[in-house]
């Protein structure tokens, strides 16, 4: 810190110390003094996208059709009955994409591969203009001093496997082993650093649970247990491929959507409340993968409907990672239960402010909590913030940029408890912000903008904005501005 904020810090300190309430207690957190302060010279900076939400060229060069292409066809499932047909164009301009990444100084990209571009029926005939394809895009990268993290499946399944079944069928598990031996294979020398599945939770419960994402289906608890379950097998079959093909200095993790909780206050009590609040909450997703097996107590809850696992199968869900990816956006407040109870959650009122996504309530401390429990609960000594962001309808073009200083202001607040969970000793090593541009938000359609570069959607012309040049501006000093 500056001279400056060295005595203004022990100021607080002081006043803290001879408060009345006795306690240390300052009304100003002494943290808030320390934001510039930089992150550890090795910490990742980055920005992330998906390949159906940005790629476009939907069936062109003998890509298959993905169950996106397929439910955002039928009448009221996606907005405006917008498509993935042409997205971004990022499929012929990604060179010119890659050098305005370069300009805002960002040297990481998260990105992910098309299952269907590369297998267009999942598992059949290889697509070799699939490969030849990311092979020009991994070589534009290279040029423009970017590199690649990239995630084996982003939600974009071929419509071919959905037809024999999707997730609900161990015939992915199958397709998917296949398909990532290829992709590893292929690109060892391109890339070093993978991801295997994106947001479990999202294409399995909400998507033949609630049936508000692709492939949209409304199915039994006990089926959706199961397509989790197979999810999990291709993860460790993404791990599998990783270690047998990637090739020396090649690492590889999970990207998790975690549910994620904060304690009302920071008491002994509630901070318990919230780890058995956590513990109880991802017990299927990330207490399957650490435990070795599904704990005792969500098998007690899912009772009858807990998902059939064969011989070997925890052997490939278990294989150890590299590192953990966690995609934060929000988080439920929780302290200490009444009557006993562990936990209880407490709920939002209705003028709680949250993004145009209306399940996005900002609550930066999201961040802090959900790595620090995620290295607690579960031993994680490597962790990435993988996705952060937040979107907003009707962000216009006004003189050349576009000012949203609401997404500027989440960015900083959210950065600011990255930073505190490094100071206390979290090891969080990376932060990728979603997203490099505006794209196709699934169901939302081209209305929610993520992007920190404006996408005009008619002439394809890209305009970064004000948290662009924020974001940079972080990036090139390595501390919050």
């Amino acid at each position: 810190m500056t001279d400056s904020s060295t005595f203004l810090a022990d100021f607080i300190r002081g006043v803290a110390a001879t408060a009345p309430w006795g306690d240390g207690r300052a009304f100003i957190d002494t943290d808030t003094v320390t934001y510039s302060s930089p992150f550890p010279a090795d910490f990742v900076f980055g920005v992330a996208a998906a390949a159906p939400q940005i790629e476009g060229a939907a069936f062109a060069d003998g890509k298959g059709e993905s169950i996106w292409d397929r439910f955002c066809r039928q009448p009221g499932k996606v907005h405006d009955g917008d498509t993935l047909d042409v997205a971004c164009d990022h499929y012929h301009r990604f060179d010119a994409d890659f050098a305005l990444m370069a300009s805002l100084g960002v040297k990481n990209y998260r990105l992910s591969l098309a299952w269907p571009r590369i297998y267009p029926s999942g598992d059949g005939e290889l697509n070799q203009a699939g490969l030849d394809f990311y092979r020009r895009l991994f070589a534009s990268m290279k040029r423009h001093g970017i590199t690649p993290w990239v995630t084996l499946f982003h939600w974009d399944l071929p419509q071919a496997l959905e037809d024999r079944g999707g997730w609900t069928s161990r015939v992915t598990v199958d397709a998917f082993a296949r398909y990532a031996d290829t992709v590893v294979k292929a690109f060892a020398g391109d890339v070093k650093h993978w991801i295997t599945m994106n947001e479990i939770r999202c294409f399995t419960q909400l998507a033949y649970g609630a049936g508000t994402k692709a492939p949209g289906r409304r199915e039994s608890q006990a089926v959706v247990n199961q397509t989790f379950h197979h999810a999990l097998l291709c993860h460790g079959h993404g791990v599998r491929a990783v270690r047998e093909f990637g090739g020396a200095g090649a690492v590889v993790g999970l990207t998790d959507n975690l549910d994620v909780c904060i304690p009302v206050t920071e008491t002994p009590a509630d901070i318990a409340a919230a780890k058995a609040w956590f513990l109880e909450k991802n017990a299927h997703v990330l207490g399957a993968m650490h435990a070795g097996h599904y704990p005792a107590d969500y098998l007690a809850r899912a009772g009858a409907d807990a998902p059939r696992v064969e011989r070997g199968d925890f052997d490939l869900i278990s294989l150890p990672t590299d590192h953990l990816g966690l995609n934060i956006y929000t988080g439920t407040y929780v302290r200490d239960g009444r009557n006993g109870a562990a936990w209880e959650a407490v709920p939002l009122p209705a003028n709680y402010p949250k993004a145009d996504s209306p399940w996005l309530h900002i609550a930066p401390q999201c961040i802090y909590w959900a790595t620090r429990l995620a290295a607690e609960c579960y031993g994680h000594r490597s962790l990435y913030i993988t996705e952060n962001g937040c979107g907003y309808n009707d962000e216009p073009v006004v003189n050349g940029e576009v000012p949203d200083l609401h997404r500027r202001d989440f960015l900083r607040n959210h950065l600011r408890e990255a930073h505190r969970a490094i100071a206390d000793g979290v090891p969080l090593h990376g932060y990728f912000l979603w997203s490099f541009i505006d794209n196709y938000e699934w169901e939302d359609g081209y209305q929610r903008r993520f992007g920190i570069v404006h996408c005009d959607y008619a002439t394809q012309v890209r305009t970064p904005k004000l948290s662009a040049r924020y974001y940079a501006d972080v990036v090139r000093g390595r501390c919050i501005v």
